[in-house]
Parts: structure tokens; sequence; C-alpha cells
């Protein structure tokens, strides 16, 4: 039903605030939902640019970055979003909070690893469509929630002082429920469609790491990683009832396997280490096969995913004993995104801007970090949502040395 809502811009949308969900896109509805940024807050606030190897923040984009690690990390992150939704005539404002990542990486000699939770895709809408004022009519009420989470191990390989390489496996899971109910004015009683799907199927990737030393401190960095395209299953189930009538209908549904596409991820960048870097990343996707029996929809295709990012940081003096503001470091980032979905004939994008700083914790390698993100994503034209936002986002990431033998005397 919600294909209508996209289709039609007269409908009247109503989106409401969401607490500890990823999105409160309608264009979750569509696919597996929106898909969320798997990095950390660090590259997030650098738009994506993950290319240097860093020996003391996480880097999830590229397995090879875990040899690099001198220290243990533990790093959390998560946001608040705003939104305001629009068509070519209303406008409604969203919010949600959202958990983003939580991981560990080790560092062990020329190898490291890393562990952890990242959300992958998110679903998130509640809209209401009102033609309650025409006799006869129909009105109906949209939810989605849910989403694909993934536990990964990922373990990296220092093959020379400059070259890493890397490989992780991933377990991807989560439910995704959309509930449809439609009343008839005149007609006591409504009817509620309740879709559920049980996600879940594994994949691999790999990456490489390497920098070269091209003038005096001042470093050439690059990064490549490739993700395999894989399977996801998905258990359906569909539940049919009546308002005010004690029993359901449970249809059965063909359970179907849906194709993740292969994702390749290209990035290079310069700059000093521990003082400054300039990169771009490349981000490239098929297609996939990801509409599900009850989002599939003629008005809507799927086409290969790409994004482009510019970004950086800049870090006055790291070991600055008599300014605290110049041990923190300041990112910025540039981003335009074709999100791989096409409604009305529009292919939907993506463009941004990152802003972020990561604050030291005195006395020790740990920073608290901080980001903000502007971006619009949608068109209101061809009769479709455009989708204004701002993201806080908030990071911890603590370092130390572990697993120590102790020494005594």
């Amino acid at each position: 039903m919600i294909k209508k809502v996209l289709i039609s811009a007269c409908l009247l949308i109503s989106f409401v605030s969401f607490a500890q969900q990823g999105t409160a896109s309608p264009y979750s509805f569509f696919g597996i939902g929106d898909v969320r940024f798997k990095g950390t807050l660090e590259n997030r606030s650098m738009a994506g640019v993950a290319v240097e190897q860093d020996t003391i923040h996480l880097n999830l984009e590229n397995p090879a970055s875990y040899a690099s690690l001198i220290q243990t990390t533990f790093t959390v992150g998560g946001t608040f979003a705003t939104s305001n939704l629009k068509t070519s005539t209303q406008s409604e404002k969203a919010q949600r909070s959202t958990f983003d990542y939580l991981a560990l990486g080790i560092p062990m000699g020329k190898f490291g690893a890393s562990f952890g939770l990242i959300p992958v895709t998110s679903v998130g809408y509640k809209i209401l469509t009102d033609n309650s004022a025409t006799e006869g009519a129909t009105s109906s009420q949209l939810d989605g929630k849910g989403g694909i989470n993934k536990v990964y191990f990922g373990l990296g390989y220092k093959i020379m002082r400059n070259w890493n390489i890397g490989v992780d496996a991933q377990y991807n899971f989560g439910k995704i429920t959309t509930t449809t109910v439609e009343a008839i004015t005149g007609v006591q009683n409504g009817t509620a469609e309740v879709n559920a799907s049980e996600l879940s199927g594994m994949a691999f990737s790999f990456g490489t790491m390497y920098q070269k030393k091209v003038y005096k401190k001042i470093s050439m960095f690059s990064s490549l990683s490739y993700t395999f395209a894989s399977n996801l299953n998905s258990d359906n189930t569909r539940t049919i009832s009546v308002q005010g009538d004690p029993d359901s209908y449970v249809l059965p549904v063909n359970s179907q396997t849906l194709k993740l596409p292969n994702k390749l991820s290209i990035g290079l960048g310069i700059g000093e280490a521990r003082k400054w870097l300039v990169g771009a990343n490349m981000t490239f996707q098929g297609d996939g096969q990801l509409a599900n029996y009850y989002n599939a929809a003629e008005n809507v295709s799927y086409e290969k995913y790409s994004k482009y990012a510019l970004g950086g940081y800049y870090l006055p003096n790291y070991n600055s004993f008599t300014s605290y503001l110049s041990r923190i470091t300041y990112r910025a980032g540039l981003k335009y995104e074709k999100i791989g979905l096409i409604v009305n004939n529009e292919s939907i994008k993506d463009v941004g801007v990152t802003l972020g700083a990561g604050i030291p914790i005195p006395q020790s390698l740990s920073n608290l970090n901080f980001g903000i993100e502007f971006g619009k994503r949608g068109t209101v034209s061809s009769n479709l949502v455009q989708e204004n936002y701002v993201n806080f986002s908030l990071s911890f990431s603590f370092n130390d040395k572990w697993f120590v033998k102790s020494k005594f005397q």
C-alpha cells in the first residue's frame, strides 16, 4: 500500500517521532530498508573516507586496517537524527535515536582482529492516508519497523611495513514487520494485514591497504575492499484480521531468497600521519534482488548503487603540552550517493556535508568524537518525498594495552 503514498502527492502524510528506530523514511519500505553507514564516526565525519592505516582508531570499512592497531580499541557510537519530510504540498518532521555500532579491535603482532555488532539496514515509517471525509472512501495507516544487523569477525595481516591485507565474515540477521490497517468510511470495522519476514545469511569480504612516503613526512594512502554477493534467506508470514474480531487468518507465503549484491570500494589519500589528510572514496554496488513479496511494485525498480566522497582531517599538534585545543582532531567531508532505488522513474539520490571533532581524553590514546551531518535525500518531483535531515552523532573510542603479562619483582 505504501507505493500509493509515493505515487500520489495529494495524500495526507503524517510522520511521527521514532525512538530507537534507525530511520523515519518512507523509502525504507522498499527492498530491505535504508542501508546504514557501517563505519565508525571518525570515518563518517569525513563522509566515509577511510584510507589511512590508523593505529588507534578502528576502521570498519576495510578489514586490512586491523593489522595496524597498536592498542586494544573498544568503540561504540549512536546518532540522534531529525528530518523534515515534504511533498510538493505538505511538510512534516520526524526524529529518531539510533545505535550505530559496537566493536572491539585487538592487535596481535603482525596480525590484528576485530569483532562487533553493526546495524546494516533499518525500516521505520508511520504514514496515515486520510480520506474519511468522503463516504465509502478508504483510509489507510501504514507502519513499518525492524531491519537487518550483522555480527562480524575480521582478521588483518601486515605483509610488510606499509602493506596490509584482511578478510572478514559477517552473519546478517533481523526481522522486518509491516502493518497495514484499512478502514472504509461508513463501515464499522477495519481490516489489518501484517507481513513479517525473518532474515538471515552469511557474507564475506576482503581488503588491502597500502601506503608510501612520497615527500619527507608526506605519504600517499590507498585502500581497496570487496564484499562478495551473497544470499539473504527470508522466512515470511502474512496475517489478516478484522478489528473487533478475535480470530485472525494466517495465509501461506513462500519463503524467498534475496540476493545481496557485490560491493567494491576504492580510496586514495595524501597527508602527514597524525597531522592532516585529504582523501577520496568511490563505492560501487550491484543492483541485487531485494524486493520481497509484500513490497514489489511496478513503479519501483533497483539500480546499481554508487557513492563518491571527499573528506579529511586536520590535527594541529597531537602531542602539545601547552594547548589542549591543538590536540583536537577536526574532520569534514562531502558525499554524493545514488542509493540504488528508482521510484516513478526518478533515481533517488542522497547528498550531504559532514563535520566532526575528536576530543582526546587526557593521559591516554582514547577519545570522544562528535559529528554532525546535513543532507538531502529524494525529491518532490514525480509525486515523491524529499527528506532534509540533520544527524547528530556521538562515539567513544577507548584504547589500552590488554593481554600484557604482569611482571613481579
